[in-house]
C-alpha cells in the first residue's frame, strides 16, 4: 500500500526528473491515489508534460489538474497571429487531410473542429498546435466520420488488447454500440488505463470512447 506521503514524494521526484517540465512552481497533493497538480507553468506544452509525467508514477489512480498557464512577459501574440500559426502548422502535416480542420482562438485558447476519418488524424491536429507560442489551451472537438459497418469493433479491440503484454483478457471488458465504445474493468496503473483507451481509438469505426476502467 503506497501512502499519500510517498505518492506525493514520488510525483514530485518524477516532475523534477522530467526534462521538459520546470517544476519549480508546481504543487502536488495526494489522497487515496488521487493526485492534484496546482501552481503555474509558462506554456501549455509544459502543462501537458506534467500531466504525462504524473501519470507514469506507480500508485496514481486519478489526476486532478489545476495548473495555471502564465505566459512569459515577452510573449505577445494576438489571437489572429495564433490562428494563422495553427493553420500553418496543420497544413504542413501531411497526415492531416487538407481542409478538414477549422480553427477558432479566444485569448490564446485554441478550439479545433471539423471531421476526419480516423482518431489519429484528430490527435495529430491537436498535438501539432500544443507547443505553439501563445497557446494557453487546446479544445479538440474534431469528430470522426461514422462508418456503416461497426459490428466487429468490440472483438477487434479485445484482440488488440490481448496482443499487448499490458493487459489480461479477464480484467478489461469492451462493449460497443455503433461506433460508441465503452471500456470497463481494472488495470494496475493510470498509464495502462490511457493505453487501453488509445487502443480502442485505433479500431476501425470507433467514433467515441468512454473509459470507465478503474486503477487498482
Amino acid at each position: 500500500m503506497i501512502t499519500d506521503h510517498k505518492l506525493k514524494t514520488d510525483v514530485l521526484e518524477e516532475l523534477a526528473f522530467e526534462p521538459s517540465v520546470n517544476a519549480d512552481h508546481i504543487g502536488v497533493t495526494a489522497k487515496d491515489g488521487v493526485v492534484t497538480l496546482s501552481g503555474h507553468v509558462n506554456s501549455y506544452w509544459q502543462k501537458l508534460a506534467a500531466e504525462t509525467a504524473t501519470g507514469r508514477v506507480q500508485g496514481v489512480k486519478a489526476l486532478a489538474e489545476e495548473i495555471e498557464i502564465r505566459l512569459p512577459s515577452h510573449v505577445q501574440c494576438s489571437d489572429d497571429e495564433i490562428a494563422a500559426d495553427v493553420l500553418n502548422r496543420i497544413s504542413w502535416n501531411a497526415s492531416i487531410p487538407k481542409d478538414t480542420v477549422k480553427v477558432q482562438v479566444e485569448k490564446g485558447y485554441v478550439t479545433l473542429t471539423g471531421e476526419v476519418d480516423w482518431h489519429f488524424e484528430a490527435e495529430l491536429a491537436g498535438s501539432a498546435v500544443q507547443s505553439l507560442m501563445g497557446v494557453t489551451g487546446v479544445g479538440n472537438q474534431i469528430s470522426i466520420k461514422p462508418r456503416p459497418n461497426t459490428e466487429t469493433i468490440s472483438d477487434d479491440i479485445m484482440h488488440a488488447l490481448n496482443r499487448s503484454w499490458f493487459f489480461d483478457e479477464n480484467t478489461i471488458k469492451v462493449s460497443a454500440e455503433g461506433g460508441k465504445v465503452r471500456l470497463t474493468g481494472t488495470v494496475d496503473s493510470w498509464s495502462d488505463r490511457q493505453t487501453a483507451a488509445a487502443t480502442a481509438w485505433k479500431a476501425r469505426g470507433t467514433t467515441s470512447v468512454e473509459n470507465d476502467i478503474r486503477v487498482n
